[in-house]
């Protein structure tokens, strides 16, 4: 099978080269998909980069024969022994994500996931669009719908409105019944409306941790403030959810001030809450259902083949990607 392999730590466009790789055959709890479409995740370019160098998993030594990606969304090509519930044939989207950088796979045209972090995918989603919503949704969900219960009139504040994560966010936040504010860049304050955010602020005219306005939950997916001062815009009871999965603003000031963050937390000084990213079935279920319905919309910012999956993850680095970057896997 074809499949994006990186050769070493580097630049995107010097490290990953399409290669022809060994199909994986699936365990008894494993499902083995032919892929149609995958998406690009902070994660992957941290994995490909190897920037920062503390996040190298196994230390600086080249890494060879890695396939990255992690989310999924094809047909099912043969499932394991324990697999009762899905069959060949059967349209998929998930998530073979582990806290463990170099255990993905998905930038080729099969990859094997655990048949518990998939879903049938909604006949009325495309591929692409499930793919799209498989860590950015999950994420988003986890944390407006589980880290904090969201509800009606709660004033919420998503930053980096405009990104995977928080295109997600606001629409979550939204359809949960909150009152919400996006932020983000000038060309984007439309799209964020649209979305449905009730209030827009562009960073480059004002500083919202700076504002008189308080609110009632932060999902922070920039980290371009120092926590303390971000916190300062949350009214009494108000809860930080820092957010790296969709940081947009570099790992470099992303890990430092996760850690400022957490400190926060421990010293009491707010509340600060992490947010897991679980892509279970129901989550999964969840999602599908949101989208199948017209409830919430994947926002994708640009298709590349997987032949162009370099291309994909150097586009990410820019940290001004509009909405989800996918790859596209031809049938």
């Amino acid at each position: 099978m074809k499949a994006i392999v990186q050769e070493r730590y580097g630049a995107p466009e010097a490290v990953l080269k399409l290669k022809e790789i060994d199909r994986p055959v699936p365990g008894p709890d494993q499902v083995l998909v032919r892929m149609r479409a995958s998406s690009v995740n902070t994660p992957d370019w941290i994995g490909v980069t190897g920037v920062p160098y503390l996040l190298r998993v196994g230390g600086t030594r080249r890494r060879e024969d890695t396939v990255r990606g992690s989310d999924v969304a094809g047909i099912v090509e043969q499932t394991g022994t324990a697999v009762t519930d899905l069959k060949p044939g059967d349209e998929v989207f998930g998530s073979l994500w582990t806290s463990e950088l170099t255990t993905a796979g998905a930038f080729a045209e099969y990859a094997l996931v655990p048949a518990d972090q998939l879903a049938p995918k909604p006949a009325e989603v495309s591929f692409e669009e499930a793919a799209a919503s498989v860590m950015s949704g999950v994420t988003a969900l986890c944390a407006m719908r589980d880290t904090v219960k969201v509800g009606e009139g709660m004033r919420v504040l998503v930053n980096g409105a405009s990104g995977g994560v928080g295109t997600f966010a606001v629409q979550f936040a939204a359809h949960f019944g909150a009152e919400v504010t996006g932020v983000c860049g000038p060309s984007n304050v439309a799209m964020v409306r649209d979305l449905g955010a009730h209030h827009v602020i562009d960073y480059s005219r004002v500083d919202f941790t700076r504002e008189s306005e308080r609110y009632d939950v932060i999902l922070d997916n920039v980290l371009n403030h120092p926590p303390s001062r971000t916190a300062r815009a949350l009214a009494p009871g108000g809860v930080l959810i820092p957010n790296s999965v969709g940081n947009s603003g570099g790992m470099f000031a992303g890990l430092g001030r996760m850690a400022r963050a957490k400190l926060l937390g421990l010293t009491h000084r707010a509340d600060v809450r992490f947010s897991p990213s679980e892509a279970t079935r129901e989550n999964l279920n969840a999602i599908g259902g949101l989208l199948a319905s017209g409830a919430i919309t994947a926002v994708i910012d640009r298709s590349y083949t997987l032949e162009e999956t370099p291309k994909a993850i150097a586009h990410m680095l820019g940290h001004h990607a509009r909405g989800n970057i996918v790859i596209i896997v031809p049938d």
